[in-house]
């Protein structure tokens, strides 16, 4: 037995990285999980990957910064699964990202970015919240990161904006005894990262860091499950960091 047998959860890009380790632990936990992407031949793999170890997956197709994608999503997941318990917001543009400065970005590539790395948050949470309420509830993560308190540029902002938009939703959702907290990751060890952050920079984020080391992504998932259960149920509005110690606030 599960700790989530019998719910539903959405983790958005879990087609690789750490929505992928987000996903198959729901699974291994009971869920049955849709795996959404934009990249859904990644997607496809992941949830293949799960139902090869006996749990219950949908591979779909989503764009989150499109209203009409995320309301396919959801309505898929429904007909499929009959009903949404969980979603977890954890899809953004990082791996290929541009490094640029605020004043300098392209604007239609900062204003792409933010209509992923915010605005997807909210779009989704959208498409699904009324399907949560009428299964009496729910929960939501959304995936924010240590870059919200250290200059990072665009997509330090678009985390600071995912850290109030957790706070904003917190307050609208709960009365319909739907949960919304943030998880902060510090520098963890994926490809995108690998890819995208020049590894100078890493080495030197780390030194700081007082555990002395990057992330793996399984150092998420415990975080990840623990919001969602009932462990957490009188949790809402918050944003914990899992960063090794990178960030200390007051």
């Amino acid at each position: 037995m599960g700790q989530f047998d019998e719910k539903v959860a959405i983790v958005t890009g879990a087609g690789g990285g750490i929505g992928q380790a987000y996903a198959e632990a729901l699974a291994r936990e009971g869920a049955a999980v849709v795996v959404a992407d934009i990249n859904i031949d990644g997607a496809q793999k992941v949830a293949d990957g799960i139902k090869g170890e006996g749990g219950t997956a949908l591979a779909l197709p989503v764009d989150v910064s499109d209203l009409a994608s995320a309301k396919a999503m959801a309505d898929a997941t429904l007909a499929e699964f009959g009903g949404i318990d969980y979603l977890v917001n954890n899809a953004a543009i990082f791996g290929g990202m541009k490094l640029d400065f605020l004043i300098t970005v392209d604007w239609d590539y900062y204003k792409k970015f933010m209509s992923v790395n915010l605005d997807g948050a909210l779009v989704c949470t959208r498409a699904v919240y009324k399907k949560m309420a009428k299964r009496g509830g729910g929960a939501i993560i959304n995936q924010s990161s240590t870059a919200a308190w250290l200059y990072s540029n665009f997509y330090g902002l678009a985390k600071a904006g995912v850290n109030s938009l957790t706070q904003q939703l917190a307050t609208e959702l709960g009365g319909q005894n739907i949960r919304i907290n943030a998880i902060a990751p510090g520098p963890i060890n994926t490809e995108a990262n690998r890819t995208t952050t020049p590894q100078e920079m890493v080495a030197d984020i780390v030194k700081g860091i007082p555990l002395s080391r990057m992330g793996e992504v399984d150092d998420l998932v415990g975080m990840c499950l623990f919001l969602l259960s009932d462990q957490a149920k009188w949790i809402t509005g918050q944003i914990f960091n899992v960063d090794g110690g990178q960030i200390f606030r007051s």
